[in-house]
């Protein structure tokens, strides 16, 4: 394979990867509000992608999402590719099931996304020169995109689970339902290990920086800048004089006795942070503002209030028994359907009606909806909390409200539409400041410039692949297992193995290991049970690669790995650690740090973990056996070995065999490799059952090895069969 070149060094401009797994991402007529993964991120990034794509140091930008093939929504997000812009793709990667899945049921499959991306990425022929995550999903992604390629990683949160956490406890809810329903703890995790490796991390408002993140252990706030998001201001415009009447009036009309009252609008998807409900009785028990406005709720798409997900059911039943209960009809509109045009119509409607349009979140990254309604020309009034403080500060165009005090949110409404005076100077100020502040053309420049800076940050050189040849240049596949208790433990079924090995693979198979133990120990085991030297020897959990006959080292891959390793620092503050200690100097490498870990003295791997982040410190934790806690760098695992193994000799990830009995073969095991789990595995490994790709063997040892080579026709089709 060549050496890919960064395009910035070709001269065609820079080249973007955006990701954004969760939702469903089009170019157009995109579906906001349709369910609680369908909000403001999808809008955003799609534009987002516009503006880089149009900024003239710009060569290409893909936008990497998950592709959909159901019935339920519409065949676009099914397409594998879709242009949005002339330097600008949506492509559409395979993840998991082909049906559609909230973002809280895609984290098993993520794994398999990032395959897929470096795939993709290896087939634009360029090399990236920034990777960048949306969402905490996303940057589980473009954590392990950008560590393979060895390019600088971005991070947007866009909204962030601890944040998320607390306001719903505050609200109510039990810690250990918003577990069950927001698997919040994988998304904090995920979270935490994108700050951990982001470059940058691009914030919408410095509240967001400062109070937000500042939540979390791998908090840096000099990686953090702030670039707003910017909005369509040919799209949202105020109400010109000669406009004709929109349907959006019409269906409006059908629930309002007077539809020519001021409208107090709210637009969000129907979702319990949105504080939909808290609007409705600010709005019904103050005593004269059913009489002076009408209230608009617009809170996404539905066919079936029975056929949403259950968040929304909850919260749509909660609004029109609110309703009921303040016998508000004929005061409250709450059309089912809206198109994408139709959403600038309601801002306009708003302004016509000299309303207030409303955001009352109990928590609010930042509001696109508000800078859409302020380039519409209505005043607004939102909530306290995270980026409305900034749009208000910089747009001097509404109040804000603590969004639990209804009384005081209703108070703040009554006051703007009964103040011709002030509603107009809100209307204008509104208007100058999105023109000034929220614009994409001034986002994608600033967004240029930081990118720019980083490039020098991360580089990555691959050496000694001119000087082998041979089987690994010519192989289509692979086998690489690991020693102990997988490949080793019984000798006439490792006899059997070896001779299928050399009957079946000849000349188009690499054969590997991936091993805890470290080169020497590796060969002395394998020449003990009669095993020919490998083709590819990774070893001390996947912090070396050599390759055979020679046992020649990859000095890339040691050099690629260096990144953020404090060796010193990491032994220093562990050995301060009750129950934790140094194994013995034989058994250490260069970037591997070996320990004795005892469970019932020891923290738990997770307070390990965050101890660490607290003290700046980066390492991959691989603990396995009840007994060894071993720290590598954070791009060396084995999972990560085998896949720069794979993208280095052009051996598809789907055409290697990876074979695993405990803990620290997890990360191989998982995303697009086959893998095989043998029969006498350690019960740490029984969270994978259920994967496609993960075939649990009967046999044990070697022999579970060689029923997997069977069970995916490994040395013929090789791939997954329809039926296990």
């Amino acid at each position: 394979m060549k050496k890919t070149q960064s395009k910035a060094t070709q001269g065609e401009g820079l080249y973007l990867v955006l990701i954004s797994v969760h939702g469903l991402i089009r170019g157009e007529e995109l579906e906001l509000g349709r369910d609680a993964d369908t909000g403001g991120q999808t809008k955003y990034i799609v534009e987002l992608t516009r503006a880089l794509a149009a900024h003239p140091e710009v060569g290409r930008v893909d936008l990497l999402t998950r592709r959909i093939q159901d019935s339920r929504v519409a065949s676009d997000y099914a397409k594998p590719t879709e242009q949005i812009a002339e330097k600008a793709w949506i492509v559409r990667l395979d993840c998991g099931p082909k049906r559609y899945l909230y973002k809280e049921s895609l984290w098993p499959y993520l794994p398999c996304f990032a395959d897929n991306a470096l795939k993709h990425v290896r087939s634009v022929g360029l090399m990236p020169d920034v990777v960048h995550g949306h969402y905490a999903d996303a940057g589980y992604v473009a954590v392990r995109l950008a560590s393979l390629l060895g390019v600088p990683m971005v991070q947007t949160g866009h909204s962030l689970g601890r944040v998320k956490r607390e306001r719903l406890l505050e609200k109510g809810l039990a810690a250990q339902d918003i577990e069950q329903r927001y698997a919040i703890a994988t998304r904090i995790e995920a979270e935490e290990e994108a700050l951990s490796h982001a470059y940058r991390v691009i914030a919408s408002t410095r509240q967001e920086v400062e109070q937000q993140y500042a939540l979390y252990d791998h908090y840096h706030p000099e990686r953090m800048v702030v670039i707003p998001p910017g909005t369509d201001l040919a799209r949202f415009h105020p109400p010109r004089l000669r406009d004709p009447r929109t349907p959006v009036r019409k269906s409006l009309a059908r629930f309002l006795a007077d539809p020519d009252k001021p409208a107090i609008l709210a637009l969000s998807r129907p979702d319990e942070r949105k504080n939909i409900p808290g609007l409705i009785r600010a709005y019904a028990e103050h005593p004269t503002l059913r009489d002076k406005a009408n209230l608009v709720i617009v809170a996404g798409n539905r066919q079936r209030i029975r056929q949403l997900e259950k968040g929304a059911r909850e919260v749509l039943g909660e609004v029109l028994t609110l309703i009921d209960d303040y016998d508000l009809y004929g005061h409250v509109a709450y059309p089912k359907q809206h198109s994408a045009d139709d959403v600038p119509e309601f801002y306009r409607f708003v302004t016509r009606t000299r309303g207030v349009f409303v955001n009352p979140a109990l928590t609010e990254p930042f509001g696109l909806t508000l800078i859409e309604a302020a380039a519409s020309g209505a005043p607004i009034v939102a909530t306290h909390d995270g980026g409305p403080q900034e749009i208000i500060a910089h747009c001097h165009n509404g109040v804000l409200v603590d969004p639990l005090d209804t009384a005081a949110m209703g108070q703040t409404i009554d006051a703007i539409i009964s103040d011709r005076q002030r509603w107009r100077q809100f209307s204008e100020q509104g208007l100058r400041g999105v023109r000034k502040h929220y614009s994409w053309s001034g986002h994608a420049e600033t967004y240029i410039k930081c990118i720019k800076g980083l490039r020098r940050e991360a580089t990555r050189q691959r050496k000694g692949q001119q000087r082998l040849s041979g089987k690994l240049a010519q192989a289509d596949r692979a086998l690489i297992t690991d020693i102990d208790n997988t490949l080793l433990g019984d000798r006439s079924a490792l006899r059997l193995l070896l001779q299928r090995l050399r009957e079946q693979g000849r000349h188009k198979l690499v054969f590997g290991i991936a091993t805890g133990r470290r080169l020497d120990s590796a060969l002395e085991v394998l020449k003990e049970w009669g095993v020919p030297l490998p083709d590819v020897l990774i070893t001390s959990v996947g912090s070396e690669i050599h390759y055979g006959p020679e046992i020649t080292q990859d000095m890339g891959w040691l050099k690629h790995i260096d990144h953020q390793w404090r060796r010193e620092r990491l032994v220093e503050v562990l050995l301060t650690v009750p129950g934790i200690e140094l194994q013995p100097e034989v058994d250490q490498r260069p970037h591997k740090l070996s320990f004795f870990l005892d469970p019932k003295q020891a923290p738990t791997i997770k307070e390990i973990e965050r101890l660490l982040r607290q003290e700046d410190l980066q390492a991959n934790l691989i603990y396995s056996h009840d007994r060894f806690l071993d720290l590598l760098p954070t791009r060396a695992s084995k999972g990560f070995a085998v896949r720069y193994f794979a993208d280095k000799w052009g051996i598809p990830l789907e055409r290697i065999l990876v074979a695993g009995d405990s803990g620290n073969d997890e990360d191989m095991l998982r995303g697009s490799t086959l893998g095989v789990v043998v029969g006498n595995h350690h019960p740490e490994l029984e969270k994978l059952y259920g994967f496609k790709r993960v075939y649990f063997a009967n046999a044990k040892y070697a022999g579970g090895i060689n029923e997997a080579l069977s069970h995916y026709d490994f040395f013929g089709r090789c791939d997954v069969p329809e039926k296990p």
